[in-house]
């Protein structure tokens, strides 16, 4: 298991931020990828019908426009993806604590195996 980063960790520290910052990735992920197929589609259109006049015309940096705000939805996905996996790490962690109280069990990542220590 790799340790996680900084950000993980304190993102599981702090649920409250997680989940504040997991609805606004959310809300930012559905208010740009709303009618973004159709969006793209059509001008794939316009570009495919109007050819180089459309090119000119400021319809390639419109479709480059459209690729950029595809690769910043990913991100908010991406983001949502990262605070969900961490409120659930934070939950299988309490409940896990909660059942080995007395066995001195902690949710941290176990050492590494003895091999890798050695290089």
């Amino acid at each position: 298991m790799k340790p996680h980063t900084p950000l993980f960790d304190w993102l599981v520290r702090h649920a409250t931020a997680t989940l504040v910052l997991m609805a606004l990735s959310f809300v930012a992920f559905g208010a740009l990828s709303v009618n973004l197929v159709s969006y793209v589609s059509a001008n794939a259109n316009y570009l495919l019908s109007y050819g180089w006049e459309a090119f000119n015309d400021g319809g390639f940096q419109q479709l480059l426009e459209l690729w950029l705000q595809i690769f910043v939805a990913i991100g908010t996905y991406l983001v949502f993806k990262l605070c969900e996996h961490a409120l659930i790490e934070r939950i299988a962690c309490h409940a896990d604590e909660a059942q080995h109280q007395d066995s001195g069990h902690s949710c941290e990542a176990p050492p590494p195996p003895l091999d890798q220590m050695i290089r």
